[in-house]
């Protein structure tokens, strides 16, 4: 009956020292990175980088451990012995370029928006995306290698005088003052539709109105009929600003 907590002890001694855990530290191109979601695949375990970039999990050689978050491209990793040695660094790559930093005006909408309180705020958040989509910040025209097409048909029309036909319309962009017109009138494009269904802050609606003008959504959009689409335009465009704003956000915080 003595050599009974021996046998005991001997029994347990292989599952003890198997346990193993990963310290590891999460780097992107300027600095480690918090809040990185951090799960071992192969155990079903989960945590999160800290403000350090820091973390660690329970993990053994040849478990699958996933790095994601919004902002970076996925990593997958296999441990090897090394990475159980020491202090195991990973880097990520991010989706989106870092911005410029810039000061966010939060205070309310001046009285003449001519003032331009949000303008410095605004090119800085859309400068990256030109970069990325520089045909959507263009006229039509400039699809065709400067040539605008719009123009030449309708000069075409004016010239043979056919009363017959109907003139082409040319559509402009949507401006400001329009976006913020509509979002006062119509029962169906409201305030609430702005912050509760895109998501965007009370406070940041009319630099999302302005990001909207420089994305060049066609007035034709305002039609009745087209309210759908325009819809879809404000989805779309949403989902960027909320990208591009939290992006610069978190560059802010970095540096303070």
């Amino acid at each position: 009956m003595r050599q009974l907590p021996i046998l005991v002890f001997l029994l347990c001694f292989p599952f003890a020292t198997s346990a193993q855990t990963l310290n590891g530290k999460v780097y992107d191109a300027t600095g480690p990175v918090k809040n990185i979601k951090i799960s071992n695949d192969t155990q079903n375990r989960v945590t999160a980088t800290n403000e350090d970039g820091n973390f660690n999990i329970n993990a053994k050689v040849n478990d699958t451990i996933l790095f994601e978050s919004v902002f970076y491209h996925p990593k997958a990793i296999v441990l090897t012995k090394s990475h159980l040695e020491d202090i195991a660094v990973f880097e990520l790559k991010k989706i989106v370029s870092e911005l410029d930093e810039v000061e966010i005006m939060t205070e309310s909408k001046p009285s003449v928006f001519e003032a331009k309180a949000y303008s410095t705020a605004l090119q800085n958040l859309i400068q990256e995306d030109i970069k990325n989509n520089p045909h959507l910040y263009q006229p039509e025209k400039e699809f065709y290698g400067g040539v605008d097409f719009v123009a030449i048909i309708g000069l075409v029309v004016s010239l043979l005088k056919n009363k017959n036909k109907t003139k082409i319309p040319v559509y402009q962009p949507i401006t400001y003052n329009q976006m913020d017109s509509l979002f006062n009138k119509s029962s169906f494009f409201t305030e609430r539709l702005v912050t509760e269904n895109l998501n965007i802050n009370k406070d940041k609606v009319h630099l999302f109105y302005d990001f909207c003008e420089a994305k060049y959504i066609s007035s034709e959009l305002l039609k009745e009929e087209k309210k759908m689409q325009l819809l879809e335009q404000l989805v779309s465009n949403s989902q960027l600003f909320l990208i591009l704003l939290e992006q610069y956000g978190e560059q802010r915080l970095k540096k303070d």
